[in-house]
């Protein structure tokens, strides 16, 4: 005996292999329905059915494929929409729940009358339940079925749904069919009106959609109307796509390898590069494009700049390494074009250039920490893909997981999980931004005359969404690798000399990886932490380049001390052991440098002076510069703090000779500070020192007297 689904057919529509048909047929071939698509290659002729009423087309392809079917008692038809249904579950459910309705053909039902509503009054009442008729998918008995379709003789573009609803309307046609809605969604469930209703149920290794208000597992979900967004999300779960035992059970799917391709091999990325608005890192953002681990002969690259300031950045790039890639195209602040229009400029280069197999669109303030990330993403093989990324330690990331009534923000139930990586994979989501992949072939076909980056009063990253999901393409957000993070550009300033310098609050992250010695966590964990006079403590804790960004800042200001005792400066106006110095608070950077010491200095001295807890707070603090002819040496002194911070800034035998710092009391000198290194030692009382004398060059040092 043969199983009792092989006589279940399932016919669909579909004129072109979308996105949304693709998902279809992956649910339908997980659960081995058999499917015949009717109308593939042809045209289109039943109207823009998403904006007005139409479908008629369908209506006439299934009544010529029944014909042959006219008299089979014993099979079983299924009528569905293909692009935004998503099959829940089985054909064996499927066949029991529609012999329990004990009807010869049964309807998907919901809570809206389309495409008139004045035929509401026709409708039988329900007790519990949806009321009105859904065309978007029906079960029945093949004769049933045929004997429903058989008077069709109306154009293409006339309405499928109003056609099948004056039958069930008619009482005489609604017996001799023994037609039935599916007022409890037991079989079909339509989520326009629906979407409370409807929520994720994870059991057994498989997801369903349980609709809380019959209790109920509807076998077939369909997004009518305007709920394509809601649909993606419940398809990134159901049937199997992603549970919690499996994880993601279709990343690995359709991928390709860039593994065992020669350099010329791989294929001609167009990298589109968008700088909308002042940005800290800048130039480390063109150091990581450098170092992407792609060949840089099959990459071109696209400039779009509106920031006079960042115009040195863009030159500083393109003379550096313009030569080494297929192409370079920069356009500046003076052509004066939109960001939405520019964005256009850089899809038409690829459309244009048949050689473009993929647009990489990245904005400055994305942080490429992965070097691979443009072979990641190519490899995964999907039209529209995103890396997700987020601000540090932030929720605020590149895409929404949903969308709000009037088509902005709102937050899908499992987009914390997502930007926490907690749940990985690949998610189809309404809105990506920053960085994204666009497969050539897409650009050169269904999306070859389409501006993008116009719709109406929209922005053009929510405009480039807008379109994308109008023309039925999924877009991708994949969280499979660390990808990178967001900068934040809410307080950039320029004008200072090295800007990035005070950007720690704004993205601490970034300011570290700049700023802080690669070895500091070493001396967190004491394992670089020297002591080569008693209780005075040498580690590393600057980078080269923070040193040297501290100095040229300090140059750059020049309003440097006299070095008399007389100092306007200070409380009192007088210093009784001056230097030639520019103090933090000159160049407004002493909010900055308290939080570094609190930040990087205060956990150092827990570690080393067991029990005393400081909150780094300081009366003074600056940088002194020591010169043969000018201040070569500092007289034996206290410092005014409890314990005092000194980095060397510049390199002994490099930029000046001699120099160091004598203890007297220890009779203990250290003669080769390291640039970037801080000592760490007592104030007040115990550590009596001196500055030695610089004979040749020019000597700086990072000076605070912490805890005053």
């Amino acid at each position: 005996m043969g199983r009792v689904w092989e006589n279940l057919l399932v016919y669909t529509v579909a004129t072109k292999e979308t996105d949304g048909f693709k998902r279809f047929m992956r649910s339908a071939n997980l659960f081995n329905y058999t499917v015949k698509v009717l109308g593939l290659g042809e045209e289109w002729t039943g109207g823009d059915v998403s904006k007005t009423s139409g479908g008629g087309q369908k209506v006439r392809m299934l009544k010529q494929a029944l014909e042959s079917y006219a008299t089979e008692k014993e099979v079983v038809i299924l009528f569905v929409d293909s692009y935004d249904v998503i099959f829940a579950s089985g054909p064996e459910e499927l066949l029991k729940k529609f012999h329990q309705s004990k009807h010869k053909v049964v309807f998907a039902a919901e809570d809206f009358i389309w495409p008139n509503r004045r035929l509401e009054v026709q409708y039988p009442h329900v007790r519990d339940g949806k009321r009105f008729l859904n065309s978007g998918g029906f079960i029945g008995f093949a004769p049933y079925i045929y004997q429903l379709v058989e008077p069709w003789d109306l154009q293409d573009k006339d309405d499928d749904q109003l056609f099948y609803t004056k039958t069930y309307l008619d009482p005489q046609k609604r017996a001799s069919l023994n037609i039935t809605l599916d007022h409890r969604c037991r079989i079909f469930q339509n989520l326009n009106g629906a979407l409370d209703d409807v929520v994720l149920k994870f059991e057994d290794n498989q997801v369903r959609a349980r609709n809380m208000a019959f209790n109920s597992l509807p076998v077939i979900i369909h997004g009518n109307g305007p709920t394509k967004v809601q649909l993606n999300y419940l398809g990134n779960y159901i049937p199997k796509v992603w549970t919690f035992e499996t994880g993601c059970t279709e990343c690995e799917k359709d991928t390709i390898s860039l593994a065992e391709k020669k350099d010329t091999e791989f294929p001609t990325v167009l990298i589109g590069i968008f700088i909308e608005q002042l940005t800290p890192f800048v130039e480390e953002f063109f150091d990581r494009l450098v170092n992407l681990n792609f060949p840089k002969k099959q990459l071109r690259i696209f400039i779009h700049n509106t920031q006079t300031y960042h115009e040195q950045h863009v030159w500083a790039f393109i003379e550096e390494h313009g030569d080494k890639y297929g192409s370079v195209k920069a356009v500046g602040p003076d052509e004066e074009i939109e960001n939405g229009d520019a964005r256009n400029m850089g899809i038409d280069l690829c459309r244009q250039d048949v050689t473009c197999d993929y647009y990489f669109s990245v904005d400055i303030e994305v942080v490429l920490q992965n070097r691979d990330i443009l072979k990641n993403l190519i490899e995964q093989n999907r039209s529209v893909l995103a890396p997700m990324i987020s601000r540090h330690k932030k929720l605020w990331s590149n895409f929404w997981g949903a969308l709000s009534v009037d088509g902005y923000y709102a937050r899908s139930e499992d987009y914390v999980d997502i930007v926490q990586r907690q749940r990985i994979g690949l998610w189809n989501v309404p809105y990506i931004s920053s960085v994204y992949l666009i497969q050539g072939t897409l650009l050169q076909s269904v999306l070859t005359e389409k501006d993008l980056y116009h719709a109406g009063k929209l922005d053009p990253d929510m405009a480039f969404c807008h379109n994308i999901r109008e023309q039925g393409i999924f877009m991708y957000i994949t969280n499979m690798l660390e990808f990178g993070r967001i900068l934040s550009v809410a307080n950039c300033l320029t004008d200072h000399l090295h800007n990035d310098l005070w950007q720690m609050s704004e993205n601490p992250q970034d300011w570290e990886e700049k700023y802080i010695h690669e070895n500091y966590s070493s001396v967190i964990g004491k394992k670089i932490i020297l002591e080569p006079c008693p209780d005075v403590y040498w580690f590393p804790i600057f980078t080269e380049r923070a040193c040297d960004d501290i100095v040229e800042e300090m140059e750059h200001f020049g309003q440097w001390s006299t070095g008399g005792n007389r100092d306007i400066r200070i409380q009192g106006g007088y210093e009784n052991v001056p230097t030639i110095d520019i103090h933090m608070n000159q160049i407004n950077f002493e909010k900055g440098w308290q939080k570094f010491l609190k930040e990087y200095i205060a956990p150092v001295t827990e570690k080393v002076y067991p029990g005393y807890y400081t909150k780094a707070l300081f009366d003074l603090a600056f940088v002194v510069r020591y010169k043969p002819d000018e201040q070569p040496s500092l007289m034996p002194h206290h410092d005014a703090s409890t314990f005092t911070i000194n980095i060397a800034l510049n390199k002994v035998g490099v930029d000046y000779q001699g120099g160091g710092c004598r203890f007297l009391r220890y009779n203990c000198s250290i003669q080769a500070p390291r640039k970037g290194w801080a000592i760490m030692h007592p104030g007040r009382l115990t550590h009596y020192h001196e500055g030695l004398p610089t004979t040749k060059g020019t000597r700086y040092i990072a000076v605070s007297f912490i805890d005053p």
